[in-house]
C-alpha cells in the first residue's frame, strides 16, 4: 500500500512537471510569432487581434479540458502507452494551433504594412505641403484691355503662393470696397488661385489703372492692368474694333546701344548690358537671355534685371563655364529683336608662375551606388609646359572638406571614381599639373546623390490628391520567393576602355532576394585558367567596376560573383577576353587657317573642320603680336564653330593666329601660323557723297561741289563719277565717264532755265561706293549779283577741348569786285539761330575758335565779303563737338641724332599707306628747298634743312580719310634758338661723362682715380696729365684706357706728396673732345693719404695674425666675468699673450687661456671688482707680424659690467631666510655676488627700516642680512628686500608672524645657551707654534695661554702618551700661562706634543711639533725652506 501510494505520488509530480514544460514551450513559440505592433500599447486593438484572441482562447480551454479528461483517464486506467500517446497527440495538435496563429500574425503583419505605408505618405504629403510654402508669385499677371462703353470686362490672374494668399483689388491706388460701390458694379472671385475682377456696364470713368495684390504670411505680389474704356463715334473716330488690338502691342522699341564683346577673369563678376528705346520693366517677363543657343535662368550668382532703358545679366563670380555666346532677345510686334555678343573669361592669376590654367566643364556620368565615371575638358592655356595629367578632389556635401581621390595622375580627361557612399551627395572638381606645378581647381560640378539607377525601373508611382503621388516598391506588392543565396551575374561586359583603365558593368542578378548584395570580380589572363580576386579592399553594391594596374599588351577575362549574408553565387560568365586600349592620340592641328581683317579691333578667324575618331570636344583659338614668342589663348572654353572673331585686338599692330583641336586626350600641335594681319577696318567700298552745292553759274553751264564721304575704310578716293538730271527728262545722265579726281566740277552744255539736280558716286580701291541723294533743284541762270557767291569745304581741324580750326575754299563766283575777306557764323546744332563770331572779315581762308563748350555740338558757315557786301552763305560744316578725343596726338619738336631739327606727327588712327598734309602758316606746302617730308610706317617727319628765321611760323599736319586727324604746332624764335643750340651741341659733341671723377682708396692702400665718359670707338686718344705734366703708364702708376666702356682710371701704388696736384685727362674720339680735371690738394688729400696708410697698415696686418673678433666682455650667470677674442691666420711659431694696465697677468686672479686649434682666447674673472678696473690688451705675434686688441674697462665699460653682474645677482637673489642669534633674529639672501648698484632697501610692512642700535643691516660678498635685536611683539609682520639691478627693482619677502616669529624666538634662546657655552668653554687661545726646533742640551719652554670659566684641567700628551711631569719634564700653571718645560733635551724628546684643556662646557687641543738636532746638523724641517737672498 505504500509503495502504491509512493509511485501515486510520483506520477503526480511528474504530470504536473510535463503540464508546466508544455505551458512554457507553448507560452515561448507563441512569442515568436509576436508583431511588432502588439509591443505599442498605444495601438488600438483590430478585429482580426479579437479573433486571434478568441480563437486562442478557444484552443486553451480545449487543451485544459483534454488534459483534464486524458489526466483522470490516465489515473484511472494503465499507464504506460497511453500515457506516451497522450503526448504524442498533444505535440501534433499544438503544431496545428502554432501553424493556424502564424498565418493569421502574417496576414495582420502585411495589413500592418499597409497602415505604415499609408502613414508615411500622409507625413510626406504634409512634409512637401510645409515646404511648398512661399510667398505669392503671379503665374499668369493681369494684361491691360481696350473696350468700349457699356460693355462688361474681365481682368484675370493666377497667383500661387502658400499658405493660400488673399487677394485685394485696387482702382487707381484706392481699394475697391464692393459694399460702397455701386450696386453689381464689380464682381470679385479668388477660385482656386485664379483672381477675377469683373466690371460690368463700363463707362468712361472705369478708365484707370487697376492692380491686385497677394498676400500671405511669407510675403506679396503685386500685378497691374490698365483699362481704356472708349466711346464709339463711328468711321470720323478713326477707332475701329479691327484696330485696337495694335494699342497695345508686346513691346514697341527697339535697340539703342549695341551689345559687345565682354571680358571677364575666373572668380571675378560680369555685365552684360545694352539699352532701348522704351521702357523694360513692365515687360521682364519677356526679355530672354540665351548662352549659346540656350536659355539662362536666373540663380543665386546670376540675375536679370530690366530697370529703365536698360537690360542687363549680371553674375558673380565668373567661371570658364559661362564663357559663349550671349544673346538677348526682346519680343515685339515687328518680331524678335536680337543681339549677340560673345563673353570671354580669362584664366585666373597663377599662384605660382607657369602652372597650367584650370580644366573647366567637370561631369558626372554613369552614376551608381558607390562609383561613378568624371569627364571634363582640358584648359586652354598650359603657359609654355604641356598638361601631363590631372588630380580629382570630391566633396562630401555633409563634411564639407575636399578630399584627393587618385594619387597618379590621371592622363586623359576621363576618370573613374569609386569608394564612395550610397546616399551621399557629392561634388567633384579637377586641377591639371604640368612640369611647374598644379593648377587652380576647376569649378565644382553639380552635386550628385549616390543611388541605384535601378531603383526607378522597379518602382511605382501612384498618383493621389491633386498631382501628389506615392512611390512604392515593386516588391512590397509581390509574393517573393524563398530566394537566399542569389544567382550568378549576366551580361559582363567592358563599358569604358581606356588606356590605363578598365570599367567593367553587369546586369545584377535577378532575382536575388531582398538582402543587400555584394559583388567579387575575377581576373585572368587569357588562355590561362587562374582566376585572381582583384576587389580584396573594397566591397562593391553595384555593377560597375573599375579596374587599374593592367598589363599593357595582355587580354584578360572577367568574372563576377553575387553574394548577400546567405552565401555566394555561382561565377558569371567570363568575358571576353578584354584588353587595355592604345594611347589615346590627341586629335590633328586644324588646317586652312585663314585671318580677315573685321573693325579696328577686332579680326576674323576661321579654319578647316577636324574630323577625328573620338570625336574632338572643340576648338582652342590663339593670337599673337608678330615678333612675340609666347601665344595667347582667346577663348578658354572649346569653340563648336570654325569661324571666329577675335576682339580686344590693337589697332595698327600685325597679328599672327593658329587653332588647336581638342579632344579627351589633350590638345593638338598648333595649326600652320596664318598669314600676319594689320588689324585695322577691313576695306569696303566708300560710302555716298553728300551737301551738294552750287557756286557759280552761267547760261549753259554750272559749277558745283560737295563733301566727300564719311566713310571710306582708309582708303584713298580715286575720284567720283557724277550724274545729272533735268526734272522735263525721265532718265539721269552721266556727266563724267572718267573719274572727278576733285569735288568740284563744272558742268556745261546746260539750256538755260531748266533746273538740274545732281547726284555722285565715290571710288575707291575697293570699288565703286553708294549713289548719293539727288542734290536740290538748281535753275540754270547766269550770276549777275555784285555779291560774291559761298565759300565752299569748310571743315573743321584740330578739335580740342573748346576750341579748334576752321578752313574753307575761296568762292568760285567773286561778284562785282573782289573778295576782301571773310564772315563766320556758327550755330548749336539743331537750333538754327546763326550768331556771327567775328564782325571784321578776316582776309585768310581759316580761322581759329575759342571758348567753345564741350558739352555743345556746333556747325559753321563762311560769308565772303567783297565792297557790294557779304555774299551767299556757305553749306554748314558737320557738327562738331569741342572736345580733344582719347589718343589724340600732338606735332613732336625736337632734334635727331644727326643733329636735324625736325616736326614729327603719328596718326592715331592707324590705316593702310597714310598720306599727310603738311602746311605753313595754313598757305600751302612748306618750301621744299628748306624741309624735307619723309614718310614711314604711320608716322611723317619734317625735317628743317637750312634752319633760320625764316622757318619760324605755325606748322600743321592734316591726315586724309581719317575721322579729322590733324594738329598744329606754333614754331617761336626762342624755340628755334634752343633748338639750334641743341643742333650745334650735336653736330660739334662734346664727350659727356658718365660719372666724373672718383677717388677710392683700395683694399691695400692703393688710390684709384677713375672717370667714365660715354662708349669711345677704338680710334679714340687718351693724354693724362698731373700738375701740367704727362703722366705714362709705369709699374707704380697705372694707367687703364678701356674705349669700349668709355672708362679712364689711374692706379697708384705707395701714395704720397708727390701725388698732389691736379690731373686731368684729354679725350678725343674723331669730331667729339673733352677734357676732365681733379684737384687733390688741401684736406681732400690729406684724407684720402690716411686712408691709404691706414687700409696699407691693415692690409699688413691681415697677411700675419689678427683679431678677427676683438675683445669684448660678457657675464655668466654664475656672475663670472669672461673676456673673449678670435685669431686667425696663425702658425706654429705663434704667440698669444695677455696684459692688465699694460702688465702681464698677476698669477691666482686671472685665468687667461688660449686655444690654438680655433684661435680662441678667454679671460676668466670670477669676482670682478673695482680691481679689476683697467685697461685689457690680448697681443698676438710671429714672424710675418703682430696685432693688438684692446678692451678699455674704465668708467662706462666698468658700469656696465657692474650693472650686468647687478642685475644676474638682483635675479638670482635667493628668497629670504630667517635665522636666529643671540641677540635677536637675521633675515638674509643670498646672491651670487653683491655690488653697491644694488643698493637693498628693507622695509618692514610698509615702512623703510632706518639702521638703529635694535636694527642693523650689512651685506657681504655673497649675502645680504638685516638683524633684528632684542626681538619682541612688534617685530612681527612681512619683510621686504628691494634690490636695484641698475634699471628694474626685486623684491624678495618674508613674513616674520605666526609659526615662523615663535621659531625665531626659540632659535635666539637656542643661540644664546651656545653663546655662554662658547664664552666659557675650555681654549687654548695662543702661545703655541706650529714648529719648534732646538739644539740638544738646551732648554725648552712651551707657553700658551688658555681660558675657560671655571678654570680648565690641564694635561699633556707626547707622541699620544700622556707627558709624566718629572725629571726634565716640569709643568707650570699660573692663572691662564701654561708653560711646559724640558731640561737637557736630547734626541728622545723629539716628537708631537698636544696640550688638552677640560672643564664642563667643553675642551680644547693645542698641538706643537718639537725636532731636536744636533750640534753641527741643520734641522730637517728647515731645510725645505728657501735661505733669504742677500741683499
Amino acid at each position: 500500500m505504500e509503495e502504491s501510494s509512493r509511485y501515486a505520488r510520483r506520477e503526480e509530480e511528474s504530470s504536473e512537471q510535463n503540464k508546466r514544460k508544455l505551458q512554457m514551450e507553448t507560452s515561448t513559440t507563441r512569442k515568436k510569432f509576436r508583431t511588432s505592433e502588439e509591443e505599442l500599447a498605444n495601438i488600438p486593438v483590430s478585429s482580426i487581434d479579437y479573433s486571434i484572441a478568441r480563437a486562442e482562447q478557444t484552443l486553451r480551454s480545449t487543451l485544459d479540458n483534454r488534459i483534464t479528461w486524458n489526466s483522470t483517464d490516465l489515473w484511472l486506467g494503465t499507464r504506460g502507452q497511453k500515457h506516451v500517446g497522450f503526448r504524442n497527440n498533444m505535440e501534433k495538435f499544438e503544431i496545428t494551433v502554432l501553424q493556424a496563429c502564424r498565418s493569421l500574425r502574417v496576414r495582420a503583419d502585411r495589413r500592418t504594412l499597409r497602415e505604415q505605408a499609408e502613414e508615411k505618405s500622409r507625413q510626406n504629403k504634409e512634409f512637401k505641403e510645409l515646404c511648398a510654402r512661399r510667398a505669392p508669385m503671379f503665374w499668369i499677371p493681369l494684361r491691360p484691355h481696350c473696350v468700349w462703353e457699356r460693355m462688361s470686362v474681365k481682368l484675370i490672374c493666377t497667383v500661387l503662393g502658400t499658405p493660400r494668399p488673399t487677394a485685394q483689388w485696387f482702382k487707381n491706388g484706392q481699394p475697391i470696397e464692393l459694399r460702397t460701390s455701386p450696386p453689381g458694379k464689380y464682381r470679385i472671385l479668388n477660385e482656386f488661385g485664379m483672381l477675377t475682377l469683373e466690371i460690368r456696364r463700363c463707362s468712361m470713368d472705369d478708365s484707370a489703372d487697376y492692380s491686385v495684390v497677394a498676400t500671405n504670411s511669407f510675403g506679396q505680389a503685386t500685378s497691374f492692368a490698365n483699362v481704356l474704356v472708349k466711346q464709339y463715334l463711328g468711321l470720323k473716330s478713326s477707332w475701329d474694333s479691327v484696330s485696337y488690338p495694335a494699342l497695345l502691342p508686346d513691346y514697341e522699341g527697339e535697340f539703342t546701344s549695341v551689345l559687345g564683346p565682354v571680358f571677364t577673369r575666373e572668380k571675378e563678376s560680369f555685365v552684360l548690358c545694352c539699352s532701348a528705346s522704351s521702357r523694360l520693366e513692365r515687360h521682364k517677363p519677356s526679355v530672354q537671355w540665351l548662352r549659346d543657343g540656350k536659355p539662362v535662368k536666373e540663380t543665386d550668382r546670376k540675375k536679370i534685371n530690366c530697370e529703365g532703358f536698360e537690360v542687363s545679366l549680371s553674375g558673380s563670380p565668373a567661371f570658364k563655364e559661362d564663357e559663349g555666346f550671349y544673346t538677348i532677345c526682346l519680343p515685339a510686334a515687328s518680331g524678335l529683336l536680337e543681339q549677340t555678343a560673345y563673353m570671354f573669361v580669362r584664366d585666373a592669376e597663377p599662384n605660382k608662375a607657369g602652372v597650367p590654367g584650370s580644366p573647366l566643364c567637370v561631369q558626372c556620368n554613369d552614376i551608381q551606388k558607390d562609383c561613378l565615371l568624371l569627364s571634363w575638358t582640358p584648359p586652354s592655356d598650359d603657359r609654355g609646359s604641356p598638361v601631363i595629367g590631372y588630380f580629382i578632389e570630391r566633396l562630401d556635401v555633409s563634411t564639407n572638406e575636399w578630399v584627393q581621390c587618385n594619387q597618379v595622375p590621371a592622363k586623359i580627361c576621363k576618370f573613374p571614381v569609386s569608394g564612395l557612399n550610397e546616399g551621399n551627395t557629392y561634388q567633384f572638381r579637377v586641377k591639371a599639373l604640368n612640369q611647374a606645378g598644379v593648377s587652380h581647381p576647376s569649378k565644382p560640378s553639380k552635386a550628385v546623390t549616390m543611388r541605384d539607377p535601378s531603383q526607378e525601373k522597379n518602382s511605382i508611382v501612384i498618383p493621389y490628391d491633386e498631382a501628389r503621388e506615392i512611390t512604392v516598391n515593386k516588391g512590397d506588392f509581390e509574393e517573393i520567393e524563398d530566394v537566399k543565396i542569389p544567382n550568378a551575374p549576366k551580361n559582363l561586359h567592358a563599358s569604358e576602355i581606356a588606356e590605363d583603365y578598365i570599367v567593367l558593368s553587369w546586369d545584377e542578378p535577378d532575382p536575388h532576394g531582398k538582402e543587400p548584395v555584394e559583388y567579387y570580380v575575377e581576373k585572368c589572363l587569357e588562355g590561362s585558367n587562374k582566376w585572381q580576386r582583384i576587389n580584396l579592399d573594397s566591397t562593391l553594391h553595384s555593377p560597375r567596376f573599375s579596374v587599374m594596374d593592367l598589363e599593357k599588351d595582355k587580354s584578360y577575362c572577367f568574372r563576377v560573383q553575387a553574394a548577400n549574408k546567405h552565401g555566394v553565387s555561382d561565377p558569371s560568365q567570363p568575358s571576353s577576353p578584354i584588353s587595355l586600349k592604345a594611347t589615346l592620340v590627341i586629335p590633328p592641328a586644324p588646317g586652312h587657317i585663314l585671318a580677315l581683317r573685321d573693325t579696328k579691333t577686332s579680326a576674323v578667324v576661321q579654319w578647316e573642320k577636324v574630323e577625328h575618331e573620338p570625336e574632338i570636344l572643340g576648338y582652342y583659338l590663339y593670337s599673337r603680336m608678330v615678333g612675340e614668342n609666347d601665344w595667347q589663348p582667346v577663348n578658354n572654353k572649346p569653340l563648336q564653330c570654325t569661324r571666329f572673331t577675335v576682339a580686344e585686338l590693337q589697332t595698327g599692330k600685325d597679328y599672327e593666329f593658329c587653332v588647336r583641336a581638342v579632344n579627351e586626350a589633350g590638345l593638338s600641335e598648333r595649326s600652320p601660323i596664318s598669314d600676319p594681319l594689320n588689324i585695322n577696318e577691313a576695306i569696303y567700298c566708300p560710302s555716298a557723297p553728300y551737301d551738294f552745292d552750287l557756286l557759280s553759274c552761267g547760261k549753259d553751264e554750272m559749277t558745283i561741289c560737295w563733301k566727300a564721304p564719311k566713310f571710306t575704310s582708309g582708303r584713298k578716293i580715286l575720284g567720283y563719277f557724277l550724274d545729272q538730271h533735268d526734272p522735263e527728262d525721265v532718265p539721269w545722265k552721266d556727266v563724267n565717264h572718267e573719274p572727278i579726281q576733285e569735288r568740284i566740277y563744272k558742268v556745261e552744255g546746260l539750256t538755260e532755265g531748266h533746273f538740274y539736280e545732281f547726284r555722285a558716286r565715290a571710288l575707291n580701291s575697293a570699288g565703286v561706293g553708294k549713289m548719293s541723294e539727288p542734290s536740290d533743284l538748281y535753275k540754270c541762270e547766269e550770276w549777275t549779283m555784285p555779291e560774291p557767291g559761298p565759300p565752299y569745304d569748310v571743315r573743321c581741324r584740330e578739335v580740342r577741348d573748346t576750341t579748334l580750326m576752321i578752313h574753307w575754299e575761296n568762292p568760285v563766283y567773286t561778284g562785282g569786285n573782289s573778295v576782301t575777306g571773310y564772315l563766320v557764323e556758327a550755330c548749336e546744332e539743331g537750333s538754327g539761330n546763326w550768331k556771327r563770331i567775328n564782325e571784321t572779315a578776316i582776309p585768310d581762308t581759316h580761322m581759329r575758335i575759342s571758348d567753345l563748350e564741350t558739352d555743345k555740338s556746333y556747325q559753321f558757315r563762311v560769308l565772303a565779303v567783297n565792297t557790294s557786301g557779304p555774299g551767299i552763305a556757305s553749306v554748314p560744316c558737320d557738327p562738331v563737338t569741342p572736345v580733344t578725343k582719347p589718343g589724340t596726338n600732338e606735332i613732336e619738336v625736337g632734334v635727331d641724332d644727326e643733329g636735324f631739327i625736325y616736326l614729327s606727327f603719328e596718326n592715331p588712327e592707324p590705316i593702310d599707306s597714310p598720306e599727310f598734309n603738311w602746311s605753313k602758316d595754313y598757305k600751302g606746302d612748306p618750301d621744299p628747298e628748306r624741309t624735307d617730308i619723309s614718310t614711314e610706317g604711320n608716322k611723317s617727319k619734317l625735317i628743317l634743312t637750312k634752319p633760320s628765321e625764316e622757318d619760324v611760323g605755325i606748322y600743321s599736319v592734316e591726315v586724309p580719310y581719317t575721322d579729322g586727324v590733324s594738329a598744329s604746332h606754333t614754331l617761336t624764335k626762342e624755340e628755334l634758338s634752343d633748338l639750334l643750340k641743341k643742333s650745334y651741341d650735336i653736330q660739334h659733341p662734346l664727350l659727356q661723362k658718365i660719372s666724373g671723377w672718383n677717388v677710392e682708396v683700395l683694399e691695400k692702400g692703393d688710390v684709384r682715380l677713375w672717370l667714365e665718359v660715354e662708349k669711345l670707338s677704338p680710334a679714340a686718344d687718351l693724354e693724362m696729365i698731373l700738375n701740367d705734366k704727362v703722366i705714362e703708364n709705369t709699374p707704380k702708376r697705372k694707367i687703364n684706357f678701356v674705349k669700349e666702356n668709355g672708362l679712364i682710371e689711374i692706379i697708384k701704388e705707395d701714395f704720397g706728396e708727390e701725388d698732389k696736384g691736379t690731373y686731368t685727362a684729354k679725350v678725343v674720339d674723331g669730331k667729339a673732345s673733352n677734357q676732365f680735371s681733379i684737384i687733390l690738394t688741401g684736406e681732400d688729400f690729406d684724407k684720402i693719404l690716411d686712408e691709404s696708410k691706414r687700409k696699407r697698415k691693415h692690409w699688413k696686418r691681415m697677411n700675419g695674425p689678427h683679431f678677427v673678433e676683438q675683445l669684448q666682455w660678457k657675464v655668466t650667470e654664475e656672475c663670472h666675468t669672461i673676456i673673449t677674442c678670435k685669431v686667425t691666420n696663425t702658425e706654429k711659431d705663434t704667440t698669444f699673450k695677455w696684459s692688465f694696465d699694460n702688465k702681464p697677468l698677476p698669477d691666482g686672479k686671472y685665468d687667461g687661456q688660449y686655444d690654438r686649434q680655433s684661435g680662441s682666447g678667454t679671460l676668466v674673472i670670477k669676482k670682478f671688482t673695482k680691481e679689476d678696473k683697467g685697461q685689457y690688451k690680448a697681443a698676438v705675434k710671429d714672424s710675418r707680424g703682430e696685432d693688438i686688441s684692446d678692451l678699455d674697462l674704465n668708467k662706462e665699460a666698468f658700469e656696465d659690467i657692474m650693472k650686468e653682474i647687478s642685475r644676474i645677482s638682483a635675479l638670482s637673489a635667493s628668497p629670504l631666510k630667517c635665522q636666529g642669534t643671540a641677540e635677536g633674529v637675521r633675515i638674509y639672501s643670498d646672491v651670487k655676488q653683491f655690488t653697491d648698484i644694488m643698493n637693498p632697501t628693507w622695509h618692514h610692512k610698509t615702512q623703510k627700516l632706518p639702521s638703529t642700535e635694535k636694527v642693523k643691516s650689512g651685506t657681504t660678498e655673497n649675502q645680504i642680512w638685516l638683524e633684528i635685536n632684542n626681538l619682541t611683539e612688534s617685530d612681527r609682520g612681512l619683510y621686504t628686500l628691494e634690490l636695484f639691478d641698475g634699471k628694474d627693482i626685486h623684491k624678495r619677502t618674508f613674513d616674520l608672524s605666526g609659526k615662523a616669529f615663535d621659531d625665531a624666538i626659540v632659535e635666539r634662546e637656542k643661540c644664546k645657551e651656545a653663546a655662554v657655552i662658547e664664552k666659557n668653554r675650555a681654549k687654548v687661545v695662543r702661545g703655541l707654534p706650529d714648529l719648534a726646533t732646538i739644539m740638544v742640551d738646551k732648554t725648552l719652554c712651551l707657553t700658551c695661554h688658555i681660558s675657560g670659566d671655571p678654570a680648565p684641567e690641564v694635561s699633556w700628551i707626547k707622541n699620544e702618551k700622556e707627558v709624566v711631569f718629572k725629571d726634565r719634564y716640569k709643568l707650570d700653571i699660573k692663572g691662564t700661562i701654561v708653560t711646559l718645560t724640558i731640561e737637557k733635551i736630547c734626541a728622545a724628546d723629539t716628537g708631537r706634543y698636544s696640550i688638552t684643556v677640560k672643564n664642563k662646557y667643553g675642551s680644547e687641543v693645542g698641538q706643537v711639533t718639537v725636532s731636536v738636532f744636533k750640534h753641527g746638523e741643520e734641522p730637517e724641517e728647515l731645510k725645505t725652506f728657501e735661505k733669504p737672498a742677500k741683499p
